[in-house]
């Protein structure tokens, strides 16, 4: 077992596993400018499912302004990357990136239109991402270190991105239920390319760092703070909904409803988001060890919003 390196200040490569040979993983990145039409879109877009629909309303208030912060600090990191490849897959995860957070962004505006303002949630991720996990005030060693912790931060994160994203491109119950079309394709495309790009941060993390210990340590932060923030998101949008005021059905909701809609396969089932932490505390762990980068580019060559945003591209090139 090789032990962690000592914080030296100094940001050198580090080793990693050997991610899995079964799969296209060594891909091309590249932003989709992909567009959505909001303006059929109901509330509650599965249909007779408030609740449900709002456990997945939360990812539009958090992503947009966690996505920008992964934004910047990659951007920060970017002069500390020695391979090339790894470089170009790291500008190609930032151009992925900053779609995503306009295209969630979009569903708050469509909410706000609808009586439901996020804005008060809204401002206390931009405080967490901003604020708390922002630039500060700091030079040398100290300067590196910080920079370091955010991208541990941002790998953990990106292990529960990857598997919500193989989860939503397996949720064929969503199709079922009758889920909006338009806002199936957006969580689908975000979600194959966040499968897409999985490996991306934690190799970012490896070559600049590698430690085990700091790496435990952020997904243990990152899991914490991700399950808080997305229980209150729900209980904030139950209670903004013009249509609930705070009851479904008449009642309160409560944790067992999650349960039971991650049985039913609307949600993510709690049991599965549990997995992810000991499987990313694994020594020899790799996102390549989890979801189909097949699955994700088969997606991607189907949806409309990327097919749209690629025909875009080939027309403006004419």
């Amino acid at each position: 077992m090789t032990p962690d390196p000592v914080d030296t200040g100094v940001l050198a490569p580090a080793t990693t596993s050997e991610p899995r040979q079964d799969e296209p993983d060594r891909l091309v990145l590249h932003a989709r400018d992909v567009q959505f039409d909001w303006s059929r879109l109901d509330l509650h877009w599965i249909p007779g499912e408030p609740f449900a629909t709002h456990v997945i309303n939360v990812l539009h208030l958090l992503l947009p302004e966690g996505e920008r912060w992964f934004v910047e600090v990659f951007k920060q990191a970017v002069p500390h990357i020695t391979d090339d490849r790894l470089r170009e897959q790291v500008l190609g995860f930032i151009g992925q990136e900053a779609v995503h957070a306009e295209a969630h962004a979009g569903v708050l505006d469509h909410m706000d239109a609808h009586g439901l303002d996020p804005t008060p949630y809204v401002a206390q991720i931009a405080w967490l991402f901003r604020i708390v996990l922002g630039d500060r005030d700091l030079t040398g060693q100290r300067a590196e270190s910080w920079l370091r912790t955010r991208l541990a931060i941002i790998a953990g994160i990106e292990h529960y991105t990857a598997v919500l994203g193989q989860w939503v491109l397996d949720a064929e119950e969503l199709d079922r239920a009758g889920a909006d079309p338009t806002m199936l394709d957006l969580l689908r495309w975000h979600g194959a390319e966040e499968v897409e790009h999985r490996a991306v941060a934690f190799d970012l993390y490896t070559h600049v760092d590698g430690g085990y210990a700091r790496r435990a340590l952020a997904m243990g932060i990152s899991a914490t703070v991700l399950a808080a923030l997305w229980v209150r998101g729900v209980a904030f949008l139950v209670r903004a909904d013009p249509y609930l005021r705070g009851r479904v059905d008449g009642r309160v909701p409560r944790v067992s409803w999650a349960l039971r809609d991650g049985r039913r396969g609307l949600i993510p089932h709690l049991s599965r988001l549990a997995r992810a932490v000991p499987e990313y505390l694994r020594r020899r762990y790799h996102p390549s060890q989890h979801g189909s980068t097949s699955q994700a580019v088969a997606y991607l060559a189907v949806s409309p919003a990327a097919r749209a945003a690629e025909a875009a591209e080939q027309e403006a090139a004419r």
